[in-house]
Formats: C-alpha cells, sequence, structure tokens
C-alpha cells in the first residue's frame, strides 16, 4: 500500500479537533483512518521547513533508498554539515525516517499539500 503524507497550513485549533476526533473514534473502537498530516501555522512556516534543498534531499533519498547522511551529501554535491541540518529537522518533522545502521529513509510514496487562504 502507497504512504502518503499531507502537509497543511492551519490553525492549531484545527489540530486540535482533528485530534480530538481521532481520539474519540478510538474510544469507540472505530477502524483508524490512515490519515497521516503534518500541519504548520503559516505558509512562511511551511516554506522554512520545507525549502526547495530539502525537497531534492527527499527526492534524492526516495529515489536511491536508505543511506547515510554522508552518502547523500556527495550525492546531492552539498556540504555535509547542511546536509545534516537539513536532515535532522525533516527526521523531526515526520518526513524521514531513520533506519538501520543510522541510515535515513523516506517512507512516503506521496507527499501532497494543501492551503487554505484566510476568509
Amino acid at each position: 500500500m502507497k504512504k502518503k503524507i499531507e502537509v497543511t497550513v492551519g490553525r492549531l485549533s484545527d489540530v486540535l479537533d482533528r485530534f480530538e476526533q481521532a481520539w474519540q473514534r478510538g474510544v469507540v473502537g472505530s477502524p483508524r483512518s490512515g490519515e497521516v498530516r503534518l500541519t504548520f501555522e503559516s505558509l512562511p512556516v511551511l516554506l522554512k521547513n520545507l525549502t526547495p534543498a530539502r525537497w531534492k534531499l527527499l527526492e534524492a533519498v526516495k529515489r536511491s533508498g536508505p543511506m547515510s547522511i554522508n552518502e547523500l551529501a556527495r550525492v546531492l554535491g552539498r556540504n555535509y554539515k547542511n546536509v545534516h541540518t537539513d536532515v535532522v529537522r525533516l527526521v523531526e518533522i515526520g518526513l524521514i525516517e531513520r533506519v538501520a545502521d543510522q541510515r535515513i529513509a523516506v517512507v512516503w510514496d506521496t507527499i501532497t499539500a494543501e492551503m487554505k487562504l484566510a476568509a
């Protein structure tokens, strides 16, 4: 099954409402939706975390499979320290996972984005 994550821009109250709904479904024994969502408070915050360089990094890891940060820096032709900083942040927000031997992997097949304009 393909794994998908949705990246959105939204309010904290919306995130808390979705959490409460998921909790209530769990309490009554309803099946989990399988929905995975990463929400940022604003478009500038999203763009700060998901820069063009980080997007290329995600694509390279997905294309090549699990690899070390050192290997990734070589593949991208970038400085190790900068790649390490990007990887740490992408792990923190859940777009990259650490696997065996501290290698990194992208488990998502699809990343979709939704950004609503404030009314």
